[in-house]
């Protein structure tokens, strides 16, 4: 039986960093034998803003939201396994991915039921951050994703195994903060050393994404 994949890339722009890490985890579940379902939610102009034909309806968990809604949800209902590729805004998620989650992940669909319709599914999200692996801030991040999306959104939607896989010196020029709050940007990679950093970044991610593919289930 064909496995199925929903791969979701949140980033305004084709070209970016987060783009391209969200085609590598799609090349990654193709070679592993999934079916690789890619969905950019700025490409395909999702509007994250909450509307009162997706607000949920207490007393009503079998309410049909918006066609565009129900399209979302569809999809996820067809996927074994979800990745999901965004970077890092202020130890959170972008609007667009949080608007995708507030809409589709909706009342009666992923949670309000005494089995989720979702339950058993496994999610991996793929965290790019511009802050250096050093900065202290990491372990906040890393804490403030795993609450959010692993304890606060996952595991309340009934996902057998959620991670987050969390990609700090995702940009050029490292970032760093010092203890009185002082906020540094240091020089630019260039040439051999900028190809060596980006090698290397893709090769945590590949490593990320092969060991969720490849380890037991875990609950989260």
């Amino acid at each position: 039986m064909t496995k199925s994949a929903l791969v979701v890339v949140a980033h305004h722009r084709r070209d970016s960093l987060t783009a391209h890490i969200a085609r590598l985890a799609g090349d990654r579940l193709t070679a592993t034998g999934y079916t690789v379902d890619l969905l950019d939610l700025h490409a395909e102009d999702f509007d994250p803003r909450m509307t009162e034909a997706d607000q949920p309806e207490w007393g009503n968990r079998d309410k049909r939201y918006s066609e565009g809604a129900q399209a979302h949800m569809a999809r996820l209902l067809a996927a074994d396994l979800v990745v999901v590729a965004f970077p890092v805004y202020w130890l959170s998620v972008p609007a667009v991915l949080k608007g995708w989650i507030d809409r589709v992940w909706n009342y009666g669909f992923a949670y309000g039921r005494s089995k989720p319709r979702l339950a058993g599914k496994r999610i991996l999200w793929l965290a790019l951050a511009g802050a250096t692996e050093s900065d202290p801030v990491i372990l906040d991040m890393q804490a403030a994703l795993e609450g959010q999306l692993s304890a606060g959104l996952a595991y309340y939607s009934g996902f057998a195994d959620s991670r987050v896989g969390l990609l700090p010196d995702a940009e050029e020029q490292p970032q760093t903060v010092a203890a009185d709050g002082t906020f540094a940007l240091g020089e630019a990679i260039t040439g051999d050393a900028r190809t060596a950093h980006y090698a290397a970044f893709e090769a945590k991610a590949t490593a990320i994404v092969d060991e969720f593919l490849t380890t037991d289930l875990v609950r989260v």
